[in-house]
């Protein structure tokens, strides 16, 4: 009996740490109901490139200065030109609107900027009239999961489009896809 009460211990630890629910669970996180969905657009939206009138920074990136100018990556949506003479008075000269931007560069007369995957190339010679030159597609690896670790989200599907954001959502099943 002394022998066989150990064992009959360790088969009962061992079969209640086996989980017992339909659903499995990655990680240690088990689904609550809710999830990520990604939110698409056509590859033709994303890649209009506008040359705007000045608007004022609300969530300011990378900054780069050129000459007397100041290029201010706007997260996710493009960049200020802004012209630094008078460092005490900064006059906001205009924006490019740049759906996907999050990173920007300047190396001479050229400002280098992505667009989701793809890589623009905006000259600005003249800082007051910036021209797209090229646009070189899929060059900047993008990943379809969302930026959140330890979260359940419906699997990307590259048919319906270029995934530009992730909302999070009330899901009745659990999706297939975990990070």
């Amino acid at each position: 009996m002394k022998r066989t009460l150990p064992g009959i211990c360790l088969i009962w630890l061992t079969l209640s740490c086996y989980p017992h629910e339909r659903e499995p669970f990655a990680g240690n996180v088990r689904f609550d109901g809710t999830g990520y969905r990604p939110v698409y657009k056509n590859p033709e939206d994303i890649s209009k490139v506008q040359m705007q009138a000045a608007q004022p920074l609300k969530t300011p990136g990378k900054i780069y200065t050129f000459d007397r100018y100041l290029f201010i990556n706007e997260t996710g949506k493009g960049i200020h030109i802004v012209d630094n003479t008078d460092p005490k008075k900064p006059e906001n000269l205009s924006f490019v609107s740049i759906l996907g931007n999050y990173d920007i560069a300047v190396k001479d007369n050229w400002l280098y900027a992505d667009n989701f995957s793809n890589l623009l190339v905006i000259d600005i010679s003249d800082p007051k009239a910036p021209k797209l030159t090229k646009s070189i597609p899929n060059v900047i690896p993008i990943h379809d999961y969302p930026p959140f670790t330890g979260v359940y989200f419906e699997c990307a599907d590259q048919k319906k489009g270029v995934v530009v954001d992730w909302e999070k959502v009330d899901m009745d099943k659990q999706p297939k896809c975990y990070r």
